[in-house]
């Protein structure tokens, strides 16, 4: 039969290389590797990780593929401390770690590499930009590639391998703490050829003396990491091949490629017993419907990220379960749809064969050729021949119609790994008045970090002094702060009354940062407190305008004792919401700062940002709701209410409580740069004398009583309390 003749031919032509190949080639036609159906090849696998073992075969990658790798090469774990707290607080250490090391990708040179997946996120983007901390180097692997540098200083030139022919990744001091302080599990999508793939490539520098034209039509890539034998195999049940070893090479082609069939002549009698078709020469042949057709293919597909795909071909529901042909290759499903689909009726109708008797033998009818019998409708393909006493056998089988070339297939659905860009900081750092918790001594100021891509890394956070150094404070993690920019001038109001006619129109940081709206009771209860500026406002309302713009409306003004910056706003000034996303700062340490630097993955620059709001933490409220009462003798009682730091919320019927040392106040009669007269009282009350009051009128009329709350640390805004006249 055919098998030992290619296998002789095979081994004579190209030694035992050729002798696998023309055993493959003897097996195809005699259909018992790849007419036959019953072997599988290769499994399709779920997705490769990273390995380090030894003797792990490295294959080599063409076109589109999603691969694991081989580590070649790696350092220790490094290990990275930060320091915070001290000046009376307990000082922490937090410890991070960091590697180097080599991933082998391909055996042969590739194109390029696209993105990275560690534990299935993405490490590296579609833009090329490393989601962490760390170097990435890619060596293509062509003949001419030079030594790593970091390999290189850590082995000696003299032991370094420049590794030729192997196209491999090196990651210098990656950032492991997103990974559990451990070398993640690596998946790389690997670019190994431009333009359309052919077979012909697995034979380079392989074997010589093979004449393979087989396009991989739907193709978009694929790994040999086995035997040819193997590789030839996976395409075999969806791309079928012909072999044929009895000329000078050996000749593989694909059995569906156009070409003009060849007439056979009349068959050939035979008066010989036992031998088929005796009186017609030819013996015709339809076998029942296979129990197990194919109808399922399994693939790569890269609209998942080059997850196995499923696609099944159209047709009558058989009975028992459809065989499922894997093909482990990167392409589209509607691809997949049209090879499983055609597959499908290849099965149908190569269950016609017929059994031919040629007087003598045309030497281009060979394995693999289209030709169309005497006397019988339709074409067939020359399966195998054998020379007999009778005359030449040739095994044919009936060819499918030529069936239209679209089709359309859904790939479904995945939990893909989201590809967000690495964008800058963006940075605002302010102090907040004390809100009743904890110590009111404590200094809070806190930094808003965000940016504009959902993808932001998070950034470390350092003081700046103004000597030219940082100290590092603490790191952000990847949670955005919702922050913005005002784009219009939000009016003055009142800060006692629910403000329902002033709005104002904010510019989000990031177009996917969104705000909800609250009741009256949820802003009672202190929700939607937000910095604006200098002042802290509360909304009820926020309307999307789209592109990232909200419009706020229904507000309430002056909170926490602001009230002092409702009339100083801008367009451009800061917008933070103060919910738990700002990082909580030690303001112990920040005591003499100009202001906070971040350092971000994507910040060219330190981005600095100074602190808003300096003093607002132990700075008393103003006092409140001013009164004069002059009595029938003409005397003067000034009065006032006291507010206290940490107030937020009016408790009717009960004194403010102190929040101070002690209880003092400072009134003076004129400015406060050049007071006239000025006492200093431990009550809400100043009572003047008749005659002393009209003094003051008389030498100082249009002048005013005002009155300040002096505290442990600082004296309060001013409070007009009566003008003379």
């Amino acid at each position: 039969m055919a098998t030992l003749l290619f296998t002789a031919l095979g081994t004579v032509l190209a030694g035992p290389v050729g002798g696998v190949l023309g055993a493959l080639a003897g097996q195809q036609v005699d259909a018992a590797l790849f007419g036959g159906g019953s072997v599988s090849g290769p499994r399709l696998k779920d997705l490769a990780v990273t390995t380090s073992s030894y003797g792990t075969a490295i294959p080599r990658q063409f076109g589109a593929m999603r691969v694991g790798g081989t580590i070649i090469w790696a350092t220790d774990l490094a290990e990275h401390g930060q320091t915070s707290g001290g000046k009376g607080q307990p000082s922490v250490t937090t410890y991070s770690y960091s590697s180097s090391f080599a991933v082998a990708i391909s055996s042969r040179p590739v194109q390029s590499v696209g993105r990275i997946w560690a534990d299935g996120d993405l490490l590296r983007g579609a833009d090329g930009a490393l989601k962490v901390g760390g170097t990435l180097r890619i060596h293509n692997g062509y003949g001419d590639q030079s030594i790593d540098p970091l390999i290189a200083s850590a082995e000696g030139a003299q032991n370094c391998p420049a590794f030729r022919g192997l196209a491999y990744a090196v990651f210098e001091d990656l950032q492991l703490a997103d990974y559990g302080n451990r070398i993640p599990t690596l998946t790389f999508e690997v670019f190994g050829d431009d333009g359309a793939l052919s077979l012909a490539s697995l034979f380079d520098g392989v074997m010589e003396d093979v004449s393979l034209s087989v396009p991989l039509d739907g193709i978009a890539g694929y790994a040999c990491e086995g035997s040819l034998a193997d590789t030839l195999s996976q395409f075999q049940p969806v791309m079928p091949m012909s072999c044929d070893a009895g000329g000078d090479a050996l000749i593989i082609t694909a059995d569906r490629q156009s070409t003009t069939p060849i007439a056979l002549p009349e068959p050939a009698l035979t008066s010989a017993s036992g031998e088929f078709g005796a009186q017609s020469g030819y013996q015709y042949k339809r076998d029942p419907a296979p129990d197990n057709p194919p109808r399922v293919l399994r693939y790569y597909d890269p609209a998942l990220d080059y997850q196995p795909g499923m696609q099944r071909a159209i047709g009558q529901a058989l009975p028992g379960q459809p065989k499922t042909v894997e093909v482990p290759a990167t392409m589209a499903a509607s691809d997949a749809a049209r090879l499983i689909q055609q597959a499908a009726r290849d099965a149908d109708w190569r269950r016609e064969t017929l059994a031919w008797r040629c007087a003598e033998l045309d030497p281009a009818v060979a394995p693999g050729m289209l030709v169309t019998p005497f006397g019988q409708p339709g074409l067939w393909r020359v399966t195998a021949w054998e020379w007999r006493d009778t005359g030449i056998q040739l095994d044919l089988e009936r060819v499918a119609p030529t069936a239209s070339s679209g089709a359309s297939a859904d790939p479904g659905r995945a939990n893909l790994a989201h590809d967000a860009p690495v964008t800058p900081t963006s940075l605002a750092a302010y102090e907040l008045p004390w809100d009743g918790q904890g110590s009111s001594d404590a200094i809070i100021v806190q930094a808003a970090a965000s940016s504009s891509s959902a993808g932001w890394p998070g950034a470390a956070l350092y003081g700046d002094f103004g000597n030219g150094t940082l100290t590092w404070l603490a790191a952000t993690g990847r949670q955005r702060s919702i922050t913005g920019v005002a784009l219009d001038v939000l009016a003055a109001a009142s800060p006692l009354l629910i403000d329902r006619q002033s709005t104002i129109t904010v510019q989000m940081t990031g177009s996917d940062l969104a705000l909800t709206g609250a009741t009256l009771d949820q802003l009672a209860a202190g929700a939607n407190r937000a910095l604006l500026g200098g002042e802290i406002i509360q909304f009820a309302h926020a309307t999307a305008q789209g592109q990232g713009v909200w419009l706020l409306s229904t507000l309430l003004r002056g909170r926490g004792g602001t009230e002092s910056a409702i009339a100083t706003h801008a367009a451009g000034e800061a917008f933070v919401l103060l919910d738990s996303q700002p990082v909580q700062l030690d303001g112990a340490k920040l005591q003499g700062a100009t202001g906070i630097a971040a350092m971000g993955l994507a910040d060219p620059a330190q981005v600095e940002a100074p602190i808003l709001c300096r003093g607002y933490s132990r700075r008393p409220w103003s006092p409140v709701h001013p009164k004069a009462i002059y009595a029938p003798d003409g005397s003067l009682t000034l009065a006032w209410t006291r507010r206290a730091r940490g107030g937020w919320a009016w408790s009717d019927g009960v004194d403010t409580p102190l929040q101070e040392q002690s209880e003092a106040y400072l009134v003076i009669f004129g400015s406060w740069d050049n007071p006239i007269l000025q006492w200093q009282v431990s009550a809400p009350t100043l009572s003047l004398a008749a005659a002393d009051t009209a003094a003051l009128k008389a030498a100082h009329p249009g002048t005013s009583f005002q009155v300040r709350q002096q505290g442990t640390y600082a004296l309060s805004e001013s409070l007009t309390l009566t003008t003379l006249s």
